[in-house]
Protein backbone atom coordinates (compact mmCIF):
# COMPACT_ATOMS: atom_id res chain seq x y z
CA UNK A 1 0.00 0.00 0.00
CA UNK A 2 1.42 3.34 -0.97
CA UNK A 3 1.82 5.79 1.67
CA UNK A 4 -0.14 8.89 2.04
CA UNK A 5 0.80 12.31 0.35
CA UNK A 6 3.29 14.49 2.26
CA UNK A 7 3.16 17.34 0.47
CA UNK A 8 6.25 19.99 2.14
CA UNK A 9 3.85 23.77 3.22
CA UNK A 10 6.76 25.52 1.52
CA UNK A 11 8.76 24.00 -1.71
CA UNK A 12 9.29 21.15 -3.01
CA UNK A 13 11.47 17.48 -2.47
CA UNK A 14 14.62 17.18 -4.30
CA UNK A 15 16.10 13.18 -4.59
CA UNK A 16 19.50 12.72 -5.64
CA UNK A 17 19.98 9.08 -6.29
CA UNK A 18 23.41 7.70 -7.51
CA UNK A 19 23.67 3.74 -8.56
CA UNK A 20 26.08 1.45 -9.68
CA UNK A 21 25.19 -1.00 -12.03
CA UNK A 22 24.58 -4.82 -11.00
CA UNK A 23 26.93 -6.45 -13.59
CA UNK A 24 25.41 -9.89 -12.74
CA UNK A 25 22.57 -9.15 -14.01
CA UNK A 26 23.02 -6.23 -16.91
CA UNK A 27 22.60 -9.27 -20.03
CA UNK A 28 18.67 -9.73 -18.61
CA UNK A 29 16.43 -8.10 -20.69
CA UNK A 30 13.90 -5.54 -19.17
CA UNK A 31 16.33 -3.08 -17.46
CA UNK A 32 16.13 -0.09 -19.32
CA UNK A 33 12.02 -0.41 -19.20
CA UNK A 34 12.15 -0.42 -16.02
CA UNK A 35 13.89 2.69 -15.31
CA UNK A 36 12.17 4.74 -18.18
CA UNK A 37 8.85 3.18 -16.92
CA UNK A 38 9.56 4.37 -13.35
CA UNK A 39 10.36 7.67 -15.01
CA UNK A 40 7.50 8.48 -17.20
CA UNK A 41 4.86 7.45 -14.13
CA UNK A 42 6.42 10.11 -12.05
CA UNK A 43 6.24 12.74 -14.61
CA UNK A 44 2.71 11.62 -15.17
CA UNK A 45 2.13 12.52 -11.85
CA UNK A 46 3.26 16.53 -11.89
CA UNK A 47 6.89 15.52 -11.24
CA UNK A 48 10.37 15.88 -12.73
CA UNK A 49 13.58 13.53 -13.43
CA UNK A 50 16.57 14.36 -15.21
CA UNK A 51 19.07 11.04 -15.66
CA UNK A 52 22.80 11.25 -16.12
CA UNK A 53 26.11 9.32 -16.69
CA UNK A 54 28.36 9.45 -13.99
CA UNK A 55 32.05 10.58 -14.45
CA UNK A 56 34.45 8.73 -12.47
CA UNK A 57 33.83 5.48 -10.28
CA UNK A 58 32.20 7.04 -7.18
CA UNK A 59 28.68 5.43 -8.84
CA UNK A 60 27.40 4.62 -12.88
CA UNK A 61 23.94 6.29 -12.90
CA UNK A 62 22.09 9.28 -11.56
CA UNK A 63 18.95 10.49 -11.43
CA UNK A 64 17.80 13.58 -9.99
CA UNK A 65 13.95 13.65 -8.96
CA UNK A 66 11.68 16.80 -8.01
CA UNK A 67 8.46 17.26 -6.77
CA UNK A 68 5.50 18.45 -4.51
CA UNK A 69 4.78 14.67 -2.95
CA UNK A 70 7.84 13.16 -0.69
CA UNK A 71 6.03 10.25 -0.59
CA UNK A 72 5.53 9.70 -4.42
CA UNK A 73 9.28 10.50 -4.29
CA UNK A 74 9.84 7.61 -2.19
CA UNK A 75 7.95 5.25 -4.09
CA UNK A 76 10.00 6.65 -7.18
CA UNK A 77 13.33 5.49 -5.14
CA UNK A 78 11.56 2.31 -4.60
CA UNK A 79 10.43 1.53 -8.21
CA UNK A 80 14.11 1.67 -9.57
CA UNK A 81 15.08 -0.92 -7.27
CA UNK A 82 13.52 -2.93 -9.68
CA UNK A 83 15.94 -1.99 -12.05
CA UNK A 84 19.55 -3.63 -11.79
CA UNK A 85 20.58 -0.88 -9.86
CA UNK A 86 22.88 -0.85 -6.66
CA UNK A 87 21.93 2.11 -4.46
CA UNK A 88 25.39 3.87 -3.93
CA UNK A 89 24.43 7.57 -2.41
CA UNK A 90 21.74 9.42 -1.83
CA UNK A 91 20.94 13.42 -1.05
CA UNK A 92 17.33 14.60 0.14
CA UNK A 93 16.64 18.21 0.52
CA UNK A 94 13.78 20.83 -0.28
CA UNK A 95 13.36 23.38 -2.40
CA UNK A 96 13.48 26.76 -0.84
CA UNK A 97 13.64 30.83 -0.94
CA UNK A 98 17.25 32.19 0.52
CA UNK A 99 16.88 34.43 3.66
CA UNK A 100 18.91 36.58 2.34
CA UNK A 101 17.13 37.33 -0.77
CA UNK A 102 17.12 41.25 -1.91
CA UNK A 103 14.12 43.54 -0.41
CA UNK A 104 12.22 46.38 -2.67
CA UNK A 105 14.17 48.47 -0.35
CA UNK A 106 17.44 46.74 -1.05
CA UNK A 107 17.24 47.71 -4.65
CA UNK A 108 15.84 50.82 -4.03
CA UNK A 109 18.60 52.00 -1.42
CA UNK A 110 21.02 50.34 -4.39
CA UNK A 111 19.59 52.71 -6.99
CA UNK A 112 20.10 55.25 -5.13
CA UNK A 113 23.84 54.73 -4.19
CA UNK A 114 25.05 52.80 -6.93
CA UNK A 115 23.68 53.86 -10.08
CA UNK A 116 22.84 57.93 -8.73
CA UNK A 117 19.15 57.61 -9.50
CA UNK A 118 17.08 60.79 -7.47
CA UNK A 119 13.91 60.57 -10.06
CA UNK A 120 11.06 59.08 -8.09
CA UNK A 121 9.61 58.27 -11.48
CA UNK A 122 12.83 56.64 -13.14
CA UNK A 123 13.14 54.96 -9.96
CA UNK A 124 9.49 53.14 -9.73
CA UNK A 125 10.06 52.06 -13.25
CA UNK A 126 13.41 50.55 -12.56
CA UNK A 127 11.30 48.47 -9.47
CA UNK A 128 8.89 47.50 -11.78
CA UNK A 129 10.94 45.40 -13.86
CA UNK A 130 12.95 44.70 -10.81
CA UNK A 131 9.73 42.61 -9.26
CA UNK A 132 8.96 40.72 -12.53
CA UNK A 133 12.46 39.62 -12.39
CA UNK A 134 12.52 38.65 -8.75
CA UNK A 135 9.19 36.85 -8.94
CA UNK A 136 10.73 34.81 -11.79
CA UNK A 137 13.53 33.88 -9.77
CA UNK A 138 11.98 33.00 -6.56
CA UNK A 139 9.33 30.65 -8.22
CA UNK A 140 12.50 29.01 -9.91
CA UNK A 141 13.73 28.78 -6.79
CA UNK A 142 10.73 27.18 -5.12
CA UNK A 143 9.52 25.15 -8.06
CA UNK A 144 11.97 24.87 -10.62
CA UNK A 145 12.52 23.16 -13.80
CA UNK A 146 15.22 21.12 -14.57
CA UNK A 147 17.33 22.85 -17.39
CA UNK A 148 18.04 20.46 -20.47
CA UNK A 149 21.44 20.87 -19.98
CA UNK A 150 24.21 18.75 -21.51
CA UNK A 151 26.15 18.41 -18.17
CA UNK A 152 25.79 18.51 -14.58
CA UNK A 153 27.15 18.60 -10.63
CA UNK A 154 26.38 18.13 -7.32
CA UNK A 155 27.99 18.61 -3.98
CA UNK A 156 26.34 19.14 -0.51
CA UNK A 157 27.75 22.16 1.46
CA UNK A 158 27.45 23.66 5.49
CA UNK A 159 29.02 26.83 6.76
CA UNK A 160 31.78 26.83 9.07
CA UNK A 161 31.03 26.89 12.94
CA UNK A 162 35.08 26.94 13.61
CA UNK A 163 36.15 29.41 16.30
CA UNK A 164 36.46 33.16 14.39
CA UNK A 165 34.78 31.94 11.56
CA UNK A 166 31.63 30.45 12.98
CA UNK A 167 29.16 32.09 10.47
CA UNK A 168 25.83 31.28 12.52
CA UNK A 169 27.91 33.84 15.08
CA UNK A 170 27.72 36.91 13.05
CA UNK A 171 24.49 39.00 12.85
CA UNK A 172 21.82 38.60 10.01
CA UNK A 173 23.01 42.24 8.68
CA UNK A 174 26.51 41.36 8.41
CA UNK A 175 25.13 37.88 6.89
CA UNK A 176 22.91 39.20 4.10
CA UNK A 177 25.84 41.46 3.21
CA UNK A 178 28.41 39.09 2.66
CA UNK A 179 25.68 36.68 0.99
CA UNK A 180 24.97 39.45 -1.63
CA UNK A 181 29.00 39.64 -2.72
CA UNK A 182 28.72 35.80 -3.38
CA UNK A 183 24.93 36.25 -5.47
CA UNK A 184 26.82 39.00 -7.55
CA UNK A 185 29.61 36.45 -8.84
CA UNK A 186 26.68 34.19 -9.20
CA UNK A 187 25.24 36.32 -10.95
CA UNK A 188 28.06 36.66 -14.25
CA UNK A 189 27.05 32.93 -15.45
CA UNK A 190 23.50 33.95 -16.06
CA UNK A 191 23.36 31.73 -19.63
CA UNK A 192 26.09 29.64 -18.93
CA UNK A 193 25.29 27.70 -15.79
CA UNK A 194 21.73 26.82 -13.82
CA UNK A 195 22.06 26.96 -10.38
CA UNK A 196 19.76 25.02 -7.74
CA UNK A 197 20.54 25.51 -4.46
CA UNK A 198 18.24 23.43 -1.90
CA UNK A 199 18.00 23.13 1.91
CA UNK A 200 19.02 19.95 3.93
CA UNK A 201 19.29 21.18 7.53
CA UNK A 202 18.05 18.54 9.64
CA UNK A 203 16.94 16.44 6.74
CA UNK A 204 20.05 15.11 5.89
CA UNK A 205 23.80 15.25 6.78
CA UNK A 206 24.57 18.73 5.15
CA UNK A 207 22.87 21.95 5.22
CA UNK A 208 22.45 22.59 1.48
CA UNK A 209 22.65 20.98 -1.58
CA UNK A 210 23.73 22.53 -4.33
CA UNK A 211 23.43 21.56 -8.24
CA UNK A 212 24.53 23.09 -10.94
CA UNK A 213 23.45 22.61 -14.67
CA UNK A 214 25.85 23.99 -18.10
CA UNK A 215 26.28 23.02 -21.39
CA UNK A 216 30.00 22.98 -21.04
CA UNK A 217 31.83 21.61 -18.38
CA UNK A 218 34.28 24.36 -18.25
CA UNK A 219 31.53 26.58 -16.67
CA UNK A 220 31.24 24.54 -13.98
CA UNK A 221 34.82 24.12 -12.34
CA UNK A 222 35.09 28.13 -13.05
CA UNK A 223 32.03 28.88 -11.01
CA UNK A 224 33.00 27.04 -8.22
CA UNK A 225 37.22 28.48 -8.67
CA UNK A 226 35.76 31.98 -8.61
CA UNK A 227 33.17 31.53 -5.80
CA UNK A 228 35.71 30.00 -3.63
CA UNK A 229 37.95 33.13 -3.32
CA UNK A 230 34.24 35.07 -1.77
CA UNK A 231 34.45 35.21 1.63
CA UNK A 232 31.59 33.20 1.77
CA UNK A 233 33.08 30.06 0.45
CA UNK A 234 36.95 30.93 1.04
CA UNK A 235 36.15 31.84 5.10
CA UNK A 236 32.95 29.84 6.19
CA UNK A 237 32.12 27.24 2.94
CA UNK A 238 32.87 23.26 3.89
CA UNK A 239 32.34 21.14 1.17
CA UNK A 240 30.91 17.57 0.70
CA UNK A 241 32.05 15.46 -2.50
CA UNK A 242 31.55 16.65 -6.10
CA UNK A 243 29.56 14.45 -8.48
CA UNK A 244 29.92 15.03 -12.00
CA UNK A 245 27.45 13.70 -14.35
CA UNK A 246 26.17 13.35 -18.75
CA UNK A 247 22.47 14.44 -18.66
CA UNK A 248 20.59 12.68 -21.57
CA UNK A 249 17.02 10.73 -22.45
CA UNK A 250 17.10 7.62 -19.97
CA UNK A 251 17.39 5.32 -22.27
CA UNK A 252 20.83 6.77 -23.82
CA UNK A 253 21.77 6.98 -20.56
CA UNK A 254 21.26 3.22 -19.35
CA UNK A 255 22.40 2.47 -22.63
CA UNK A 256 25.91 3.67 -22.42
CA UNK A 257 26.25 2.03 -18.33
CA UNK A 258 25.61 -1.11 -19.71
CA UNK A 259 21.67 -1.35 -18.54
CA UNK A 260 20.14 -3.56 -21.49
Amino acid sequence: MALNPVIPSIGWGVLHLYYRVDRACTDEPGGIKRIVDAIAALEADSHQAITFSVLGHKADLGVMAVGPDLARLQRFQQELLDAPLIPEYSYVSLTEQSEYAQTEDDERARLRADEGLSDEGEIAERLAVWRDRIEHYREQRVHPRLPAKAAMCFYPMSKRRDGADNWYALDFDARKLLMAGHARVGRTYAGRVVQLITGSTGIDDWEWGVTLFADDPVALKEIVYEMRFDEVSARYGEFGEFLTGLIGNPESVCRSVGIQ
